[in-house]
């Protein structure tokens, strides 16, 4: 990817801060209405996108944020290398941390959550070693499912009805309502690090340890494999019609094709390659056919993944980028590094 003098839209149209610590996670709320960053040094920090200039600090965990999500009932949900499950929302006073649950000295490594809908109620949901525990949108807990192995990913579908989780040699689904709690077992031998489900839940992706992906088709039983990274995957964004896969690990965006059969017989598209920086971080626009992507030399860009075409969002310098999130309406992206670069971009017309 060749760039020359570009005007990167940080600088016209968004705010940055630097922290002393790791950026582990980047998330706006439910609305749409604050980002968050969830940091290395137990805090979250947040801002809102009607006043950008004032950034809030909220102490969350006595130890390190390892895992932040929206959460189902407003505000954020975070787990610690401190053993707690934590939700973070706004009173009189400001942000702050309740339990959720807590769990000792084991660290509490992913979190996940469905906001809930019309049908169906809010969801939250942790992974404590090799048990997934769910709780409703209250915080009261509903259920605990335990794993052969230490569970490396979770997600729920877009329904809320089922809960994935990855883990050594594949992957559990399991029904969210089930009384017999028996998971649907996604097997294949080796390390698997992460997961996503397709936006129409009929495919389940996880990230390996050998610089590949794994995949399910749910419908026919069919395995996808899709390899040739020459590094770990790392992140993983479906485009919003599930079109496409982006992926991390290479030194473009890897974007595999899931319509008329692929991505199996399908070579993927790179988009945004050719500076010798690896792809750290993806993350799909929520109404467009675009997908943000971020560098380890720091250079975040948005592509369009119709055209191929770029354009520049932050500059390199700022550390590999750790985190990326976009607004529900895709109108704000969020943009976290490695040195505690943290950054709000604004897409709106002007």
């Amino acid at each position: 990817m060749s760039i020359t003098a570009p005007d990167f839209l940080l600088d016209s149209r968004g705010v940055h801060r630097a922290f002393d610590a790791f950026v582990v996670g980047a998330a706006f709320d439910q609305p749409g209405h604050t980002a968050a960053f969830a940091l290395g040094d137990g805090t979250l920090r947040l801002v809102a996108r009607d006043d950008l200039q004032t950034w809030h600090t909220a102490e969350i965990h006595d130890g390190a944020i390892l895992a932040l999500a929206r959460d189902a009932g407003g505000g954020f949900l975070t787990g610690g290398d401190d053993g707690k499950l934590r939700r973070v929302q706004r009173d009189a006073e400001g942000w702050a941390g309740q339990d959720v649950a807590r769990y000792g000295s084991k660290w509490v490594e992913h979190v996940a959550s469905f906001p809930g809908g019309r049908n169906a109620p809010g969801l939250l949901a942790c992974s404590v070693g090799r048990t997934v525990h769910i709780f409703d949108g209250d915080g009261k807990q509903l259920k605990s499912l335990d794993h052969p192995s230490t569970v490396t990913g979770l997600t729920f579908d877009t329904k809320g009805k089922r809960i994935a989780a990855s883990h050594y040699n594949g992957a559990s689904l399991w029904f969210v309502a089930s009384k017999s709690d028996n998971a649907r077992k996604l097997e294949w031998k080796g390390s698997h690090t992460g997961i996503i489900m397709s936006p129409d839940g009929d495919v389940v992706v996880t990230a390996m340890q050998e610089n590949s992906l794994h995949g399910w088709r749910l419908s026919d039983q069919q395995h996808m494999r899709m390899s040739g990274y020459p590094q770990k995957t790392q992140s993983l964004s479906f485009s919003k019609g599930g079109k496409f896969l982006a992926s991390s690990g290479a030194e473009a965006v890897v974007l595999w094709p899931f319509t008329g059969g692929g991505p199996m017989g399908k070579a993927p598209t790179e988009l945004a390659g050719g500076d010798g920086y690896a792809c750290t971080f993806v993350a799909c626009h929520p109404e467009f056919e675009a997908v943000a992507a971020g560098f380890s030399d720091g250079l975040v860009v948005l592509g369009d993944i119709p055209s191929e075409r770029i354009l520049p969002v932050a500059p390199p310098g700022n550390g590999s980028i750790s985190a990326l999130a976009w607004s529900a309406d895709g109108t704000h992206l969020a943009i976290g590094s490695e040195t505690g670069f943290a950054a709000v971009v604004d897409f709106t017309k002007k």
